[in-house]
């Protein structure tokens, strides 16, 4: 089932909106500890437990807009959940910081294992958006794999290795500034398989 059109600056707030309230939050709060029921909490604590249902009502809000929500948007609320949730419940922010780490992972054996058997599962997400032959589908996938891989280590070392702070803006930024460099870098591919230039 294909995904409605809705306006393109909806979607994105809903998409990128809570990251950013996180980020914005996350400056505000950052020095400050809260007491409740006794306990200390920093203040990326309750940033995250105000990030959790933020994040749920954003992504509900897309689905029943859309009537669609990929893969990874459906397995990073699940991951937001868990282990921003054992965050909040042990008091220990090191939980949220891995969960990029390991949507990352997921996604690149996902991807792996599909290799394994000669297919792409990129190609079964992004089909519409980037139309290339087999062979393209198959070269993208591979270096997708390798950046997800690759991401997933960036984060663990930036988490364990750097203060707290700049994983928050190496999470809002840096990520997205990867992602974003990596698909700008694909141009050669995109031309050299489309679909379009077969007739030419």
């Amino acid at each position: 089932m294909s995904a409605k059109q809705i306006n393109p600056f909806l979607k994105s707030a809903l998409e990128i909106g809570p990251i950013i309230v996180f980020f914005a939050a996350y400056l505000l709060l950052k020095d400050r500890v809260f007491t409740i029921g006794g306990t200390e909490y920093q203040g990326f604590i309750l940033v995250t437990a105000g990030f959790i249902p933020l994040m749920l009502v954003c992504t509900a809000a897309l689905w029943k807009l859309t009537g669609h929500l990929s893969p990874m948007q459906i397995v990073t609320a699940v991951l937001i959940v868990v282990f921003g949730g054992l965050s909040v419940w042990l008091n220990d922010e090191r939980f949220f910081k891995m969960k990029p780490t390991l949507i990352y992972l997921l996604f690149g054996v996902a991807l792996g294992v599909g290799l394994l058997r000669g297919e792409s599962y990129l190609r079964k997400v992004m089909e519409g958006l980037m139309p290339l032959r087999d062979e393209g589908w198959m070269i993208l996938t591979k270096r997708v794999t390798a950046l997800f891989f690759a991401l997933a280590l960036l984060n663990e070392v930036i988490w364990r290795t750097m203060s707290t702070e700049t994983w928050v803006y190496f999470k809002t930024f840096g990520l997205t500034a990867a992602v974003f460099l990596f698909f700008m870098t694909q141009n050669g591919l995109f031309k050299r398989y489309a679909l379009e230039q077969e007739g030419k």
